[in-house]
């Protein structure tokens, strides 16, 4: 009886073979069961990698999905390549505006690009802006530029008729130092600033100033009541900043000294007696 029934279903699974076979053609009969359910799981995970490729490749080119470090240093790259181009202050500035390598580590600062005559024989580099110059977007207006005018003065300069800027041109947070990465990432716009306006003279103030346009570590003590040669055209000065001389009185005369050597060094260069 078992064996009659065991009959009758090895016919039928032969019928229903024969009839998918007359629909749809020969099989391809895997070894086992095992290896189609593998074959099968294979297959859907195939399916799955491929539709994930398909959504990944249709987002951004891989250029604006790179990391978001490469794509800072790619737009750092195009906006340096940017500052040969510049032909004017103007232009120089505009670039400026939108140089976010500028900008520290303080939000919501005011770009502090520089004033006066464009045309200057001296130009004046100071180290970066305060909270009073962020404000007013110009440099040393505050109570160090208001020393700093004084001084002019007693060497017979106007404001209007010299140059000023800043090693940095946005303000960094709490008066600090500039760092030196920032120092390094502004110091190119300034050099096409200098190039720009082609000065005669320079004078460094303070000592982060001195630094960064010498490119060393001295201390000002060294650095100053002498001329260095910079950039194998200019002069250039180095003394202590308008705000140190507001700390420190002792430093007022070693200053007077170095601006009186720098006015008679402009007299010379000018023809002047």
């Amino acid at each position: 009886m078992a064996n009659s029934k065991s009959k009758q279903i090895i016919e039928e699974v032969l019928h229903f073979l024969e009839t998918e076979r007359s629909l749809y053609g020969d099989f391809e009969v895997s070894q086992n069961d095992s290896d189609a359910k593998e074959q099968e799981k294979e297959a859907k995970a195939n399916s799955f990698s491929n539709e994930t490729d398909i959504n990944i490749t249709s987002e951004p080119s891989p250029d604006t999905n790179a990391p978001a470090q490469k794509k800072a240093k790619d737009s750092s790259k195009s906006i340096y390549e940017q500052i040969d181009q510049c032909s004017t202050l103007k232009e120089l500035e505009d670039l400026c505006r939108k140089a976010n390598v500028l900008k520290t580590d303080l939000d919501d600062t005011q770009l502090v690009f520089g004033v006066g005559n464009p045309d200057a024989d001296l130009m004046l580099i100071g180290e970066a802006p305060g909270a009073e110059e962020d404000r007013l977007g110009e440099p040393f207006v505050g109570k160090a530029g208001q020393l700093l005018n004084k001084i002019l003065h007693a060497i017979d300069f106007d404001r209007e008729e010299v140059y000023i800027a800043n090693i940095l041109k946005h303000r960094p947070p709490n008066n600090r130092n500039p760092k030196p990465e920032e120092r390094k990432r502004s110091l190119p716009f300034l050099l096409k600033q200098i190039d720009l306006i082609n000065p005669k003279l320079i004078l460094a103030l303070g000592k982060v100033s001195a630094q960064t346009l010498l490119g060393n570590d001295q201390s000002l003590t060294k650095m100053r009541g002498k001329f260095h040669s910079f950039g194998d055209k200019y002069q250039l000065m180095a003394t202590y900043h308008p705000a140190a001389l507001l700390r420190h009185k002792k430093w007022k005369r070693p200053t007077w000294e170095d601006v009186q050597r720098l006015r008679k060094k402009y007299d010379e260069l000018n023809g002047e007696p």
